[in-house]
């Protein structure tokens, strides 16, 4: 376990490492200066000189992406040229409160996708199985921005208000203080990533209730819900953790959408406006931030996929 750890982390910091050049060089290409940008039009010649030289911008790419990166790994994104603060502090509340949000919807998501894949499964080709298989397979089909606009029609108008359309949270506060402006974003990711998850672990479970251990069990005599949940649930289960994941991946990047159909104060909010403001500083910290989610996601669900596989887990003894 200690040595595929070691190797997951190595393989995670590579992949890091090459999404900085990749942001680096696409940032690099843009027909801007970065000095020029933070200190405006109207800056003088010597501050504008003074500070291409702190920056670096004098010096080769190789050097100016060296002194970034090792920015970078000290946590220092540099300065937005837009509000002229320094990114990490501009970013730090949003992404809590997009980390919340995530956190929120995940904990809903997971739950809600293993428990309806085990349903349609065990109703194999029922009325309830296939009124679930087609929900979930017109939710898969709707872009986010469709459910979320859908879900202010029905719970945000006067049709029925009982959420606020807009997530408006006020300055100083996050958005734990102020639940009620989560549900709906919440229940849009949750609508979104749940399709896949409960899908794949259909059909995960309907091959696992197939084989060959899980008829012994029943002829052992053993309860239907003694099979289900503790003999073909968590061998089932291993396929839903891997989209469980990459769902999870993609909420980090996907939030974008979601936060700005509801104006939600996240990471997705300022993505937003950096590009239309033209902020590279920002526009490089999230994409870094965003990776390193991707990354570390994909290493705990690799790690959980072996706790719970037995075969796995003794693979090395």
């Amino acid at each position: 376990m200690s040595k595929f750890i070691a190797r997951r982390v190595a393989l995670g910091l590579l992949t890091l490492l090459l999404v900085s050049l990749v942001v680096f060089a696409a940032t690099q290409a843009l027909p801007s200066n970065a000095a020029q940008a933070i200190l405006g039009r109207e800056a003088t010649p010597a501050r504008l000189a003074a500070l291409t030289k702190q920056l670096h911008l004098n010096e080769s790419v190789v050097t100016q992406y060296v002194h970034w990166l090792g920015d970078v790994v000290r946590g220092n994104f540099g300065i937005s040229a837009a509000t002229q603060q320094p990114v990490s502090q501009l970013l730090s509340g949003r992404i809590l409160d997009s980390a919340f949000l995530v956190l929120v919807a995940a904990v809903v998501a997971l739950p809600l996708s293993i428990l309806l894949g085990v349903i349609m499964a065990v109703r194999r080709d029922r009325p309830a199985d296939h009124a679930l298989s087609m929900t979930t397979l017109a939710l898969a089909a709707l872009p986010e921005f469709v459910i979320g606009i859908g879900l202010v029609l029905l719970f945000a108008t006067n049709l029925s208000h009982v959420f606020p359309a807009v997530s408006l949270i006020p300055p100083g506060e996050h958005a734990w203080q102020v639940p009620n402006v989560v549900v709906l974003p919440a229940a849009t990711l949750v609508l979104a990533v749940t399709p896949y998850i409960s899908r794949i672990m259909r059909g995960s479970m309907i091959e696992v209730l197939e084989s060959e251990y899980v008829t012994m069990a029943r002829l052992k005599g053993l309860s239907d819900r003694t099979v289900i949940w503790r003999h073909a649930v968590p061998n089932a289960i291993v396929p839903a953790i891997q989209v469980s994941a990459l769902q999870l991946a993609y909420m980090a990047g996907g939030i974008v959408v979601v936060e700005y159909v509801f104006s939600y104060p996240g990471i997705g909010g300022a993505l937003v406006d950096a590009v239309g403001n033209r902020d590279v500083p920002v526009v490089q910290a999230l994409t870094v931030i965003i990776a390193a989610v991707y990354v570390v996601v994909n290493l705990v669900a690799d790690i959980v996929t072996i706790l719970v596989t037995p075969r796995l887990r003794t693979a090395g003894r």
